[in-house]
């Protein structure tokens, strides 16, 4: 029997017990009818079975997680969060207050390009009491944006146009398994990959793609940054700019996939519109080995945008004049009225007092280079970009590449390569998103897309 098989026999859907389920449907040697009403009799029933020399274990398991599920807890009164923002996505907001109702949760904050994702909603910020959630990180570890200026005159935009392509395609790759077949070198891989027995496993894959941009929503992409006061150590002017939208890879997917699933198993008494809220204590084994991973995960996709950025500068023989980055989906330590806590920004921006980021728009609107304001209310965090208006099936179903193509050329941006799902009408307004946080983040120069990159349609790694 497969785990479909298994559950619909009223077996419940937790890992730990649907090993026990496969182990014990193995040692059986029943024909698929009887084992079949086995199960729906120990699953309506398993204390009839907790000494059974086959079913025993598993009746056990089932037993523990229902005794764990009555001992479940949650806040008396959710914990309270903050949002920002007018168009936002009512199955966001459910997932928003879901989350304030975990027995770990200090605070949150939803940002005004929120839209529905797994456990967490995109675009939400989670302060929790000495726990991870995997799912709160999010499944691309690290995803983060990188801007530099390089000293290349804006009018190369368009008269050097077939040489920054040329230097775009050389020096990275797109798609789910792309990959270079020359690794790439940076330290990051002399870091210590023995932290966890998976970083380990990964170490190669994660060489391989080194230097790769992914797919999805991931770009690199040429355009103009405008500074309208002197600032970030640069004259106020209009400047050309290198932008990359990436995370950890392959990778990172992994890891988050394996953790979350083992966060889930050890909290079968969760609910289950809470499971993929699953975390580690902190100070646990688990919770120290995921949240080594996740930060060599971070430090990797660091690495990611400083090769790609690097190379392209040196292919075209330009000096790096300015660096931005930031992470979102990631977790971080702090102090928050007066509390020690762990803040999960899951699709946002750090926006700490000063600190710097970037907020792209979409391929055909801009960017923004902000400085945080540290707005307490916020968990000093604001949006990670525009915001999806609609899932990547709706606009597939929405839109033609006719449509799109005259979007781009009413804007000047030149398409080399996406996914119709990417179409920029499928995002929010960047302009109304970001006059929704002026009180999170104070708006220091704008980044207009001019060349862009990103996946093909079909997300094949490209050669």
């Amino acid at each position: 029997m497969n785990t479909r098989d298994i559950i619909a026999c009223g077996i419940p859907n937790v890992s730990r017990i649907l090993d026990a389920a496969k182990h014990a449907a193995k040692a059986a040697r029943l024909k698929k009818g009887p084992l079949r009403a086995a199960l729906k009799a120990l699953g309506a029933a398993p204390e009839n079975y907790a000494q059974d020399p086959v079913f025993g274990e598993l009746a056990q398991a089932i037993l523990q997680a229902r005794s764990a599920r009555e001992l479940y807890r949650e806040r008396a009164v959710p914990a309270a969060y903050a949002r920002w923002g007018q168009d936002l996505d009512p199955a966001a907001l459910v997932q928003m207050e879901q989350a304030c109702r975990l027995p770990i949760s200090v605070a949150g904050a939803l940002l005004p390009d929120a839209h529905v994702g797994y456990g967490l909603p995109i675009g939400g910020v989670l302060a929790t009491t000495n726990a991870v959630i995997p799912y709160a990180v999010g499944v691309d570890i690290a995803c983060r944006m990188k801007l530099t200026v390089l000293d290349l005159p804006i009018s190369a935009l368009v008269e050097q146009q077939d040489r920054l392509v040329v230097a775009l395609e050389a020096e990275t790759r797109f798609g789910v398994g792309a990959t270079f077949s020359n690794k790439r070198r940076h330290a990051i891989m002399d870091a210590n990959w023995n932290v966890a027995p998976i970083l380990a496993r990964l170490k190669d894959k994660a060489w391989a793609q080194l230097g790769t941009s992914g797919s999805g929503n991931h770009f690199v992409e040429y355009g103009a940054l405008t500074l309208a006061a002197d600032d970030l150590g640069l004259a106020a002017g209009v400047y050309l700019a290198l932008l990359s939208h990436s995370g950890s890879r392959g990778a990172g997917n992994e890891i988050a996939s394996f953790y979350s699933r083992l966060a889930m198993s050890q909290h079968p008494e969760l609910p289950r519109e809470l499971l993929r809220l699953a975390w580690f204590d902190l100070d646990s084994a688990d919770g120290q080995e995921y949240w080594q991973a996740m930060e060599l995960m971070g430090r990797y996709a660091a690495a990611n945008h400083e090769l790609i950025h690097q190379r392209l500068a040196a292919h075209l023989g330009a000096e790096i004049l300015l660096d931005v980055e930031n992470h979102h989906n990631f977790a971080w330590i702090e102090e928050h009225a007066g509390q020690r806590v762990v803040v999960h920004r899951k699709g946002a921006t750090p926006a700490m007092t000063g600190t710097l980021g970037v907020i792209p728009g979409s391929m055909a609107s801009p960017g923004y280079v902000v400085r945080g304001k540290g707005n307490p209310a916020s968990l000093h965090s604001a949006s990670h970009g525009a915001g999806r208006r609609m899932s990547r099936s709706e606009a597939k179903n929405s839109f033609t590449w006719r449509q799109l193509e005259l979007v781009l050329a009413e804007r000047g941006v030149t398409l080399l390569a996406a996914g119709l799902d990417e179409a920029p009408m499928s995002y929010k307004d960047i302009e109304s998103v970001m006059a929704a946080q002026s009180d999170l983040v104070d708006i220091v120069a704008r980044f207009d897309p001019k060349l862009v990159k990103m996946a093909r349609g079909n997300e094949r790694p490209e050669d």
